[in-house]
């Protein structure tokens, strides 16, 4: 192991990085393309107007080799166009914020489309929380809190019977959420759930603040959203019913 050393000057920028699996500690060594593309891929979305140059030197069966390049100078904006690209959305714009709450860089990307499910992804430094954490619960709550006072002060929930829970407004939601934290604390068997008190609350302050001030300067997609959210409740409340005059026909029979 030698020192690093000046060894002359160049003009080239940017970091190469080479590496071989140690068969001595690898089970498997034979890496797929496709698991460091999406890898790549996602890196370049997370930091914005990074290059990443991926090439693959082993030749195929034509004898040719692979080459791809990773761009995005939107970041998390294409990010999210690029997960939701196969739906049909509510509006075009994503809702986007980049702030910095209590030293904690933040940054999400929210777009709304006719589907029912819920689609997020978290990350941390750089790291996908699969198992998601204090930032994601910060950024859940705001979300919930924010569109159902927008909701209320519109009159648009005043003809409901039931309630709105948050599921409802999530439903049809597509979200990257990233933050970057110091000294990150991850919890979980996988170590990919952040644990981090603090962070809850600066996504919350965040989302709150980007949000409210989305709704308000586009009431037509303000609007949509809560009609979406409307819709959901009545689904949901209309299969409860449904459900439990199902089980009381079976009680009484």
């Amino acid at each position: 192991l030698s020192l690093v050393k000046v060894v002359g000057e160049t003009n080239k920028r940017g970091t190469r990085q080479q590496f071989w699996p140690d068969p001595t500690i690898f089970t498997h060594t034979v890496y797929k393309w496709d698991i460091i593309a999406n890898r790549m891929r996602e890196l370049a979305f997370l930091n914005a107007g990074i290059k990443i140059t991926l090439r693959d030197l082993r030749p195929d069966e034509e004898g040719k080799t692979k080459e791809q390049v990773f761009h995005a100078k939107d970041g998390l904006k294409e990010f999210v166009r690029y997960v939701d690209r196969h739906r049909t959305h509510l509006f075009d714009d994503v809702i986007y914020l980049k702030t910095e709450k209590q030293g904690i860089p933040i940054e999400i990307a929210v777009m709304y489309n006719t589907d029912y499910s819920e689609n997020i992804h978290s990350y941390v430094n750089n790291i996908n929380t699969i198992e998601g954490g204090t930032h994601l619960t910060g950024f859940r709550r705001a979300l919930t809190r924010t569109l159902k006072k927008y909701a209320e002060d519109s009159g648009m929930l005043s003809k409901l019977k039931f309630d709105i829970n948050g599921d409802d407004f999530r439903e049809g939601l597509t979200a990257v959420v990233s933050v970057k934290v110091q000294e990150p604390q991850f919890e979980g068997q996988t170590k990919t759930k952040l644990g981090n008190d603090e962070v809850s609350a600066a996504v919350d302050q965040a989302m709150s603040a980007a949000l409210g001030h989305y709704l308000e300067e586009n009431p037509k997609d303000a609007k949509a959203i809560v009609q979406k959210v409307i819709l959901a409740a009545t689904a949901r409340h209309a299969a409860r019913h449904a459900r439990e005059m199902v089980q009381r026909k079976t009680v009484l029979s």
